[in-house]
């Protein structure tokens, strides 16, 4: 059975936006075509790739309401 829809995402290039603030353009299927891509963790601020002497943000309370849920398992 032969479908006329396209079940494939558009694929175009992107801009996108370390937090140190350099850029690089890749293709991908996200946004539009000349859409940026604003990263909040990337190898050079996570801790996996610094070795750990940076802290994550807690951003909107996330990480803060982790810790009073599981205060006493830790």
């Amino acid at each position: 059975m032969k479908r006329d829809v396209d079940l494939h995402p558009d694929y175009h290039q992107i801009t996108v936006k370390m937090t140190d603030g350099t850029e690089f353009v890749t293709y991908s299927t996200y946004g539009k075509e000349g859409d940026e891509l604003q990263l909040d963790i990337d190898p050079s601020s996570h801790p996996a790739w610094t070795g750990g002497d940076q802290r994550l943000m807690d951003r909107g309370g996330r990480l803060s309401r982790f810790k009073k849920k599981f205060e006493g398992i830790f």
